[in-house]
């Protein structure tokens, strides 16, 4: 495969580069690059880390040296196609948009010339392949969301936003796990956490899982919120189709 590179990123890292866009198909190289690796059971490596265009590979340079583990990530690029990828789950996040949950809904309709409603509605139509994770904690990139509702972002971040607003920015969306500062178009919020240091997997969403938001209304918000403070809520999921 000619068009992967290699990229020495430090002492301990290695960066696979599969492309330079966001596609469906660059990312299911990617993950069957990670399963046959994880496979591999190769030693000396201690995390991947998938991007939307690459796999990072963090390894201890005492255990396996630079070219040879270069060596063995190359080879592994040959057996691509017999990779089995396991179905995708989708997992279902309820979102009250708009009103204080969402103050940039009014702007993202506008912009777009769309009424709100139509927004809504093409936002929670898809469902949303998750490439990566980062920024702060479980923040999920997602990609395939529709140039109908595409918004700049703010000129100017806000200092702080509520854990579980989901925002967009440009032609992305995603949902901020934690209070933090940020530019995205604020849209709507969703009760689940995405991140919880207390829960027993902190970090709710994973990388290759797709994201499905749900419209709810105030009532429903707060009887979910409710739920997910007593930590008996079930977040839904189901597997993708097709």
């Amino acid at each position: 495969m000619q068009d992967v590179r290699f990229l020495m990123t430090g002492d301990t890292s290695i960066l696979v580069e599969f492309g330079n866009e966001i596609s469906t198909e660059i990312n299911a190289r990617i993950r069957a690059f990670n399963i046959a690796l994880e496979k591999k059971g190769v030693p000396g490596i201690v995390e991947t880390v998938p991007t939307y265009r690459s796999l990072t590979v963090h390894y201890r340079p005492e255990v396996i040296r630079y070219e040879k583990l270069r060596e063995t990530l190359q080879g592994l690029l040959g057996s691509l196609d017999e990779v089995e990828i396991p179905p995708a789950s989708v997992v279902e996040l309820p979102v009250l948009y708009g009103g204080e949950m969402g103050p940039d809904l009014g702007f993202v309709a506008e912009h777009n010339n769309k009424t709100v409603e139509e927004v809504i509605k093409i936002h929670s139509a898809p469902e949303y392949l998750i490439y990566m994770l980062g920024f702060t904690p479980g923040f999920p990139y997602m990609g395939g969301m529709s140039a109908e509702i595409a918004t700049p972002r703010l000129t100017s971040p806000r200092v702080k936003i509520p854990g579980g607003s989901v925002g967009i920015a440009g032609s992305q969306t995603g949902v901020y796990p934690i209070d933090s500062p940020g530019g995205w178009q604020l849209i709507g919020r969703t009760p689940l956490k995405l991140y919880d240091a207390q829960r027993e997997t902190p970090i709710l969403l994973q990388a290759g899982q797709y994201v499905k938001y749900r419209p709810v209304d105030q009532a429903e918000f707060d009887d979910i919120a409710a739920q997910v403070a007593a930590g008996s809520y079930v977040v839904k999921t189901y597997s993708k189709e097709g």
